[in-house]
């Protein structure tokens, strides 16, 4: 009883911290959402007020829907992203299981050599990986973003989700071993979903980055064609004039499929992010 009241107050604290930055963090995002409903003006003039009658503007929408293919960059980071992200899931959560439930020589080393890349940013291989892509003739090419963006997810994703594994009840996976089961059968079915917050946490924190890279698609996939929401933002932006209406109502777009992503697995995250802040 004496444990249950103190792990109460602790609860209390780390979902009141995870809140307030999560205020804080959302704060550029409406300051965004209500600039790109505003006159370039009222903008300038008043960033930080709500929009009334007379600021209240679509110019930026209007001209984001009519120049340049807004529908089809919106779909490449779609497909891009969600395809990333279920490659960084099923080969981290294959590889942690792999780690944390089978010891052998070189276990530890294995470990701290897939971690290695949370420590060493992707982007300094930037040449490497270009000379790659265009020996593989992958350069213009969603595929290109896709290997790249799983490559840099994977770290952290084995890192998080090896710590979980480890709390996975040995013997219950002993006991789906004398009942038959394969190795395989009891990953995807006795392990995965007792893992599902720590997934719903890696999903968040790889999703981010690879929806709002700019560099990579940039270098790799340029084209027309290939350009994601990123880098077609970058048409209303010029070497001397910037068009603000537009990069805000695009960059407001762009954020929409982030927010609906972390209210789907907002319960999971905080459990997740709070599962090792409380005994």
């Amino acid at each position: 009883m004496a444990q249950a009241r103190t792990s109460l107050p602790r609860t209390i604290a780390a979902h009141a911290v995870l809140i307030a930055y999560t205020l804080i963090a959302l704060f550029p995002v409406f300051v965004i959402l209500i600039n790109s409903v505003k006159s370039r003006r009222a903008i300038f003039a008043h960033p930080l007020a709500l929009p009334g009658p007379q600021s209240f503007d679509l110019i930026g929408f209007t001209t984001v829907l009519h120049q340049g293919d807004f529908l089809r960059y919106f779909e490449n980071s779609m497909i891009v992203t969600v395809s990333s992200l279920a490659l960084v899931l099923l080969f981290g959560a294959m590889a942690a299981f792999a780690l944390s439930e089978y010891r052998f020589r070189g276990n530890t080393l294995m470990g701290l050599y897939l971690a290695l890349g949370i420590m060493i940013p992707i982007r300094l291989g930037t040449v490497a990986i270009l000379q790659m892509m265009v020996a593989g003739g992958l350069v213009n090419t969603l595929l290109a973003l896709i290997l790249v963006y799983t490559a840099q997810g994977l770290p952290l994703a084995v890192f998080i989700l090896s710590e979980f594994m480890k709390t996975v009840s040995a013997d219950l996976k002993n006991a789906g071993r004398i009942d038959g089961l394969s190795e395989y059968r009891i990953f995807f079915r006795l392990v995965l979903p007792l893992v599902r917050p720590a997934m719903a946490t890696v999903a968040v924190f790889s999703m981010i980055p690879i929806w709002n890279d700019l560099w990579f698609p940039l270098i790799l996939a340029p084209s027309e064609a290939t350009k994601t929401l990123t880098l077609g933002s970058q048409v209303f932006i010029g070497q001397f004039v910037t068009n603000w209406n537009a990069v805000l109502a695009s960059l407001s777009l762009a954020i929409l499929p982030v927010l609906v992503l972390y209210l789907i697995f907002s319960r999971q995250l905080i459990r997740g992010i709070t599962a090792g802040a409380v005994k």
